[in-house]
């Protein structure tokens, strides 16, 4: 091996070095911000209208339905379609629908309107976010593999991810502290604020225009194609299973509202700092995954690690102490963090250039809806169960699928890359 390029695969700074990247990622970090703040935000105000946790199950429900309904169609549109054109329309869209929340959390809105209905518009404007989400979700992901060299590749990868968990932490933690200190409508402000300076830095990047898919084929015949390569793909598709039934029973995370209000009792910045754990956690194993990434055994790690994740949900269930249910949430997420670094290693790697957008939507699929399907489950379950035993059979639940998966999917445990 030549000394440069034991230079590519050793520099933890080698992405970074691309200015388009660095705008790449302070665009992203922004946008997540915002948009973790208004995730925040949603879930504390609809338990506050209606003092119902399986209200909160429905705030997933409401965005889980059309992004998955679009994300086969969205793949088809994103490998068609100029990248940087249609993320900055996605930023706008986000952006309106900030706007319509702002206007309904303000006391104008309180004095005409009942609870239910602001409730109802709430719900409303998540569903657009859903409709929004199918398209701009995976096209940050595309992007990576537009602005960074193939040899770069896996240290873009982990630092896009690095990007989206360090802005998950500071979105979160930053949302509790602003709703507690500024209110719903001041918090709302600032998340109008962050997204349409995540608009003018993306503003920056250069135009990424479509790459051929054979000939302009048929929109169905296009999705088939990009579903066939993920079901072909072994690795791929071990992976999106294991993390989309490990996130959809361990989403423990949706009664974190109801733990901090009336179990632990810690209020608006409790609630804020145990919505970040998890996410503190992650960002901490991926920089240290960024200075010494996994050189093998990747298959058995994720599989250890969405299991010790299963194991800190019964823990975090369980527990009647603030700083324990802070620790087990910090853990889960340092063992998630490993998951999907390893995860989104293997698509990025796998994946044929002209077939990203696709890919990248079937694993929207897969992922980020598993975290609302996750909420609606907890939502559900709460309901049937009481709060806490349904948190500790999400978690025993999590256990189950890695045992099933390690069985059933021999290849995923011996992976390496």
């Amino acid at each position: 091996m030549s000394s440069a390029n034991l230079q590519v695969g050793t520099d933890p700074l080698a992405a970074v070095r691309i200015p388009e990247f660095r705008n790449f990622i302070f665009g992203r970090f922004t946008f997540i911000v915002g948009l973790r703040m208004m995730g925040t935000l949603v879930g504390w105000w609809i338990y506050e209208l209606t003092n119902a946790p399986f209200a909160i199950g429905l705030v997933g429900l409401s965005e889980v339905i059309p992004a998955v309904s679009l994300a086969l169609y969205a793949g088809h549109v994103i490998d068609l379609s100029e990248k940087r054109k249609l993320l900055l329309r996605g930023i706008l869209l986000y952006f309106t629908c900030a706007a319509f929340l702002l206007i309904l959390s303000t006391k104008f809105t309180a004095h005409h309107l009942t609870a239910f209905r602001i409730a109802i518009g709430v719900y409303f404007a998540v569903f657009c976010t859903g409709v929004i989400r199918a398209f701009a979700g995976p096209t940050f992901n595309v992007l990576v593999a537009a602005i960074v060299p193939r040899n770069h590749l896996q240290n873009a990868t982990t630092w896009n991810q690095g990007t989206w968990l360090s802005a998950s932490v500071t979105g979160h933690a930053m949302g509790g502290l602003l709703i507690a200190s500024i209110g719903n409508t001041g918090t709302l402000i600032t998340i109008t604020s962050l997204l349409f300076i995540s608009f003018l830095v993306m503003f920056q990047l250069k135009p990424k225009p479509p790459l051929n898919i054979a000939g302009e084929k048929k929109t169905w015949e296009s999705v088939k194609e990009g579903l066939r390569f993920v079901l072909r793909t072994k690795e791929v598709l071990g992976a999106l299973s294991l993390d989309l039934f490990a996130v959809l029973f361990g989403g423990a995370v949706a009664m974190v509202p109801v733990y901090a209000k009336d179990i632990l009792n810690v209020g608006p910045q409790g609630f804020g700092l145990l919505n970040a754990a998890s996410d503190i956690g992650s960002i901490c194993i991926v920089i240290l995954l960024t200075i010494a990434p996994l050189k093998r055994n990747q298959g058995r790690t994720l599989l250890f690690a969405v299991a010790g994740f299963g194991t800190c949900i019964i823990i975090f269930g369980i527990s009647k102490i603030f700083w324990l249910s802070f620790a087990a949430l910090l853990v889960s997420g340092m063992l998630d963090g490993i998951s999907v670094v390893v995860r989104g290693t293997i698509l990025q790697l796998k994946t044929p250039d002209n077939m990203r957008g696709r890919v990248m939507s079937v694993n929207s699929m897969f992922i980020n809806s598993s975290n609302e399907l996750g909420q609606f489950e907890s939502g559900v379950a709460a309901k049937l169960l009481g709060v806490i035993p349904s948190v500790v059979f999400g978690g025993c639940m999590t256990l189950l699928v890695v045992a099933i998966t390690s069985i059933k999917a021999p290849s995923l445990r011996k992976l390496n890359y």
